[in-house]
């Protein structure tokens, strides 16, 4: 089989292990995945952030590594992808103010491809005119506001867990990596065989 193309939404401070983790491992398996950021071109860097839980009424932000993109955000033309993923953190709240970041989710839609999504990814899909309408989606809980808004149907997946809704894929943030990855996967036609 050959592998598929991915093309990953971040922004300045999204959460570095929603992009690393899901890079490297989509790419150990045989895909490739190209990740732009608004306004910026393959080599630039953007600053990541890292969020953890820690016994506050929130979650905590520390510094992450350093990010090199790999593709020029204005060179992307969504026919050359089979699916479109948006890392979660806090990248999210500020590209989907961007036209072109709404017209990609569009074009994924329109064409019937996969979209994936985890934690604060949602509210870039809750700013997509009518592409949460009646769908399944998880989402960090403080995101559940914006996808009923959007006439979404919250789903409180286990920080583990992660949830399918035909081609939409979606969890709750980073712990749920594994669940979140085995179903993108799935989606894309990968079959892992352990021998």
């Amino acid at each position: 089989m050959n592998g598929k193309k991915i093309l990953m939404l971040v922004g300045e401070f999204s959460e570095e292990y929603e992009i690393f983790v899901f890079q490297q491992a989509m790419e150990m398996v045989g895909h490739r995945v190209h990740v732009v950021c608004p306004d910026k071109k393959a080599g630039d860097i953007i600053k990541t952030s890292l969020h953890d839980f820690e016994g506050h009424q929130t979650y905590t932000e520390k510094p992450g590594h350093d990010f090199p993109l790999n593709k020029s955000f204005n060179e992307v033309d969504t026919k050359d992808y089979d699916a479109v993923y948006i890392a979660g953190g806090r990248g999210p709240e500020y590209i989907r103010i961007y036209p072109r970041v709404i017209e990609i989710i569009q074009e994924f839609a329109s064409a019937d491809k996969p979209v994936f999504s985890i934690c604060h990814g949602a509210q870039v899909l809750a700013n997509v005119p009518g592409f949460l309408e009646g769908r399944k989606c998880a989402a960090l809980q403080y995101c559940e506001p914006e996808v009923r808004l959007a006439g979404g149907i919250y789903v409180d997946v286990e920080p583990t867990g992660a949830t399918r809704d035909g081609k939409l894929v979606t969890a709750k943030g980073w712990p749920g990596l594994a669940s979140f990855m085995r179903l993108c996967l799935d989606v894309l036609g990968t079959e892992i065989r352990h021998g």
